[in-house]
């Protein structure tokens, strides 16, 4: 009985003890980087739709010596979990773009079954990084290579050079077109482990329209996601899903450029595509002064070819290449019939307004290239209806 009581004992002071040292940690001030102290390394988001030009300007910052690029990692989220909406995926897309950002790769372990080679990640030729050095050692670190010939080399590269690649570059940048609200970033921008910055990228709704119609087939499981259809593919007839998307770009744009919150100041740039065709050079400066980077002399000369080039060739449409990007921009209005671009402008009525494009009213006005469809931005002309 009396070592029973000495057992008691000792059991009682051990859980006091335990008890104590769990309070004491719990109250433990835990280090952190406070508002001030942003991390070194640059966070950049590139924000946009499908079919809205944001995979050139991402090879605009991927070609960056100073830039880890990836394009559309959050792919690999809706791939592998086709049956749920894009509000359901949301929380795991920004969990998946935290992650990446921060260089840790291991995220990807939930949605690529075969981690083997960098080729394993969506759209890896797109990264100039994943094919130079450390990643690649068969171009150099300030190489500009083309997709074609990083597919062609640095295809066997281990898996585990992503991460040991993104721990290397002063800038990270992601292009994503799988979030459709911002409030689902509000918790990385408020990450003090994170300098994020967000640039978002849009199109006239009546060329993303045109080319959307090009490759619905495509599009078809992504289409199936943003309206939360129990199928895993569906054509977008009658433009529903296109609805849906000018509408988040709008509420994107609302809730960055007119009473953003506090976390939100001078992190978020508004870029229209038709703007970094028109004037190119004046409009990558503009995206690389609000991420930090300087243009170089080379840089330059390559985003001169890649916008200035050849008028009449056939365009992958997934691929970056030179083109007379100008020429593109406006194929819409020898491609669309007029029918069609009025009901493009009465379902993005809204994105139509808030992005400065000007209305075509008739057949007329629509082969009348003098009319200009592409107003100057200014902010005092912009007004929220009731």
């Amino acid at each position: 009985m009396g070592r029973l009581r000495i057992a008691l004992a000792v059991f009682a002071v051990v859980g006091i003890f335990q008890t104590i040292l769990l309070f004491l940690n719990l109250n433990k001030k835990v280090p952190h980087s406070s508002p001030e102290e942003k991390p070194k390394k640059v966070h950049l988001l590139i924000l946009s739709t499908w079919r809205a030009g944001s995979s050139l300007v991402g090879q605009f910052f991927s070609q960056h010596p100073d830039v880890f690029f990836l394009k559309e990692p959050t792919w690999h989220v809706w791939k592998s979990l086709p049956y749920n909406n894009a509000n359901a995926l949301h929380m795991a897309v920004r969990d998946l773009i935290r992650s990446v950002f921060r260089c840790d790769m291991s995220v990807f372990d939930a949605y690529i079954e075969t981690r083997s080679h960098i080729s394993n990640v969506f759209h890896w030729g797109s990264s100039r990084a994943l094919c130079s050095p450390p990643s690649c050692s068969a171009f150099s670190r300030k190489s500009i290579i083309s997709n074609i010939d990083c597919e062609k080399h640095c295809r066997e590269s281990p898996f585990s050079k992503v991460e040991e690649s993104c721990h290397t570059y002063s800038h990270v940048v992601l292009q994503d077109v799988r979030i459709l609200d911002l409030k689902v970033l509000h918790s990385l921008l408020k990450d003090s482990r994170l300098n994020l910055k967000i640039l978002h990228i849009v199109r006239d709704p009546r060329a993303v329209g045109k080319s959307r119609d090009k490759i619905q087939y495509d599009l078809m499981r992504d289409n199936a996601i943003v309206l939360g259809s129990n199928d895993t593919k569906l054509i977008d007839k009658d433009f529903k899903v296109l609805e849906k998307i000018c509408q988040s770009q709008v509420d994107i744009f609302k809730n960055s450029y007119f009473n953003p919150p506090p976390f939100l100041k001078d992190r978020y740039l508004l870029i229209r595509y038709e703007d970094v065709v028109r004037e190119t050079l004046k409009t990558v400066k503009e995206m690389y002064d609000f991420a930090g980077l300087e243009l170089t002399q080379e840089l330059i000369s390559w985003v001169q070819d890649m916008t200035h080039g050849p008028k009449q060739q056939k365009l992958h449409p997934f691929v970056v290449s030179s083109r007379d990007a100008l020429s593109v921009s406006q194929a819409w209005r020898s491609e669309l019939p007029y029918n069609k671009v009025k009901l493009l402008q009465k379902i993005c009525r809204d994105a139509v307004d808030a992005f400065r494009y000007q209305n075509i009213g008739s057949e007329d006005e629509l082969k009348d290239l003098t009319l200009e469809t592409v107003l100057p931005m200014r902010k005092e002309d912009f007004k929220w209806e009731d």
